[in-house]
């Protein structure tokens, strides 16, 4: 789902007016806020509305990646008496390994972009001294006030720190499937 559509959503459910969330605060007699100016909401909303727009493609990655675990595994773990959790943490879980660091590597390169469209999207004066991220930040003193080569220093900086961090991830990623403790 693309970030608009997300934030559009959230903005919606939201509403101190008509949001579904506020009008079940209104039905228990509580009263209703407005999550999106309180910057004490900002990083939970959007912890969760992050969580909410990639679950569905994890969800995909990880169910394609467990029909690619043989059937005949779990039958023969069956036949030796194994429980469902000895089935889960000797089939399961080393079968979705490789899965799993390979969807890690691909979002560890991007821990220092905390999806900066979305957070755009959600910025007003209210929140700024909480939702302020390195994105952010560069686009109003880069942008706005024309410090390309700042904005560029920035871009760059972010861009070697991700390379570092995706190759750091990568090597242990490497010593852990030598010394698999499955």
């Amino acid at each position: 789902m693309s970030s608009v559509v997300v934030v559009g959503m959230v903005v919606t459910f939201l509403s101190p007016s008509t949001g579904l969330i506020n009008n079940i605060l209104a039905r228990f007699g509580m009263e209703r806020v407005n999550f999106l100016t309180e910057p004490s909401y900002f990083w939970i909303i959007y912890t969760i509305m992050t969580i909410w727009q990639t679950a569905g493609y994890s969800a995909i990655i990880y169910l394609a990646s467990l029909t690619g675990i043989s059937s005949e595994l779990y039958e023969a773990a069956r036949i030796d008496g194994a429980g469902r959790w000895a089935q889960l943490l000797h089939i399961t879980l080393p079968g979705l390994t490789p899965t799993i660091v390979l969807l890690f590597l691909m979002k560890i390169g991007r821990v220092l972009d905390v999806g900066y469209e979305t957070i755009v999207l959600m910025y007003n004066p209210s929140i700024y001294s909480t939702a302020d991220v390195i994105g952010t930040y560069v686009y109003r003193r880069g942008i706005l006030n024309g410090e390309y080569s700042f904005a560029s220093a920035v871009g760059f900086f972010q861009s070697v720190i991700g390379l570092l961090l995706v190759l750091f991830a990568n090597r242990v990623a490497k010593k852990t499937s030598e010394t698999s403790l499955w």
